[in-house]
């Protein structure tokens, strides 16, 4: 069994935890974080079903008074794992490494921090065996995370050459504040950076974009133009997408008008927080238009760069070194692909 631990408790780092713990071949050793917030309460109130470990020593006294009990500090959570994945803020991860470097451990860092900061930027389909027995890896953000799982789809079997994206992105997660109460749209100058990712990850694809922060906080939408190195048809597309077990097709006629539909019916489903870890392309969005393909995909942001997380622990302990057989048991154990 691989011991992991988890350091960022927040909204991804609550997720990789529950993920790790589905996982039958990996035994989540605890959790950190910095002080008692809400998840962290939540967590107390659930009955500390995982260890938590502080990460600041200076707040302990405020831990105990919420009666948060603390099985260590975050130097002895490193010790016990034999991987850490990072959750933190943008900038922590890079200051955390240098406690991982000490102890030797291997570490998986979240999108938000520089790609510098590990040996592989990393994607579980794209790229798994780049990531084989490296120490550091870092992950793509979630937009990029999806891009590249349809692009991916598509460029194994046909070739993509190109690919111009436009992303509609949520403004931030729900039950933040910190980006203000806005009634307006934003917009980035050209290239967004996960076109520009996409080319790190997949480096034999040009691509571009546009991207348009919006004032809603329920998933992005990204519009697609790939242009493929051979002629396709959409039941071609539909057939690869359908097959992909991390790709969920959807209809706007069955009632699926966008991300709202998308986050209401991942509750439905009964999962926990309304997580889906599949991105959802909408079928009639799908057209060979001239000799490009177009399509459009719905990103859960909170919940969908877990699977590529697990991926990643696979690949930097070497647990599987056939990438299809890594994914398959990361989508088995997420219930993906059902």
């Amino acid at each position: 069994m691989i011991k992991v631990g988890v350091v960022g408790y927040g909204v991804i780092g609550q997720r990789l935890a529950d993920g790790v713990m589905l996982q039958k071949d990996m035994d989540l050793v605890g959790v950190a974080d910095v002080g008692p917030t809400l998840a962290v309460m939540a967590l107390k109130e659930k009955g500390m079903i995982y260890d938590f470990y502080l990460a600041a020593p200076e707040n302990r006294e405020k831990l105990e008074q919420y009666g948060i009990p603390i099985a260590g500090s975050l130097e002895e959570l490193v010790q016990k794992v034999d991987v850490v994945l990072d959750a933190t803020s943008a900038g922590v991860g890079a200051k955390n490494k240098q406690i991982y470097a000490k102890y030797g451990k291997k570490a998986v860092f979240q999108g938000g921090e520089k790609t510098s900061v590990a040996d592989v930027f990393f994607h579980g389909y794209a790229n798994y065996e780049q990531g084989l027995g490296k120490q550091f890896l870092k992950l793509t953000s979630c937009n990029t995370t999806g891009l590249i799982r349809s692009v991916d789809c598509l460029d194994r079997v046909m070739g993509i050459d190109n690919v111009i994206i436009t992303i509609i992105r949520r403004v931030a997660d729900p039950g933040d504040y910190h980006r203000g109460l806005t009634n307006a749209l934003q917009i980035e100058p050209v290239p967004n950076h996960q076109a520009e990712d996409l080319m790190l990850i997949m480096p034999h694809i040009k691509a571009t974009g546009v991207l348009v922060h919006t004032p809603v906080t329920h998933g992005h939408i990204i519009s697609v133009v790939a242009k493929p190195k051979r002629a396709t048809t959409k039941e071609e597309i539909l057939k690869l997408f359908n097959a992909h077990p991390r790709i969920r097709v959807v209809r706007l006629a069955d009632g699926f008008l966008g991300n709202a539909s998308l986050f209401r019916y991942a509750r439905d489903l009964g999962n926990l927080r309304g997580d889906m870890y599949d991105i959802a392309v909408w079928d009639e969005t799908i057209t060979v238009f001239e000799d490009q393909i177009i399509f459009a995909i719905n990103i859960p942001q909170e919940a969908v760069v877990i699977p590529e997380s697990i991926d990643a622990i696979r690949a930097s302990m070497e647990m599987q070194t056939d990438r299809l057989e890594a994914v398959g048991l990361t989508n088995q154990y997420l219930k993906l692909g059902r």
